[in-house]
């Protein structure tokens, strides 16, 4: 089953949503701000895609941090460590498929790479 991760009221994750209701895709939506993020996931989404593109350095949550905090983050660990203490800072959607394409986990929304896996 595809995993669609983020925070609902987040455009790019309404899109995300809608596109794939549109195309029929079943998922899962899974709430960053009522589940968290999935200490499981997280290893997984940086082995595929890597830390520097999971954390939104062009949010709102990033540009509220002190500048010693975001300086802090250097590597995976200590990436990690901020998506879990902070959620929103993770980009989003985070979408793990699980389709014809096989197993892929994709940041961000691209209706034109989505459409080549539909």
């Amino acid at each position: 089953m595809t995993i669609l991760y983020g925070i609902p009221n987040c455009d790019t994750v309404k899109k995300a949503r809608t596109w794939l209701d549109g195309q029929h895709i079943a998922y899962t939506f899974h709430d960053f701000k009522k589940s968290g993020v999935p200490v499981d996931a997280i290893d997984a989404w940086i082995a595929a895609v890597g830390w520097e593109k999971l954390v939104n350095r062009k949010g709102t949550t990033w540009r509220k941090l002190d500048p010693a905090s975001q300086a802090a983050v250097q590597d995976a660990a200590s990436a990690k460590a901020l998506m879990l203490a902070q959620p929103s800072v993770v980009k989003r959607p985070v979408v793990d498929w699980s389709d014809k394409a096989g197993r892929d986990t994709t940041v961000g929304f691209d209706a034109e790479a989505w459409q080549a896996r539909a």
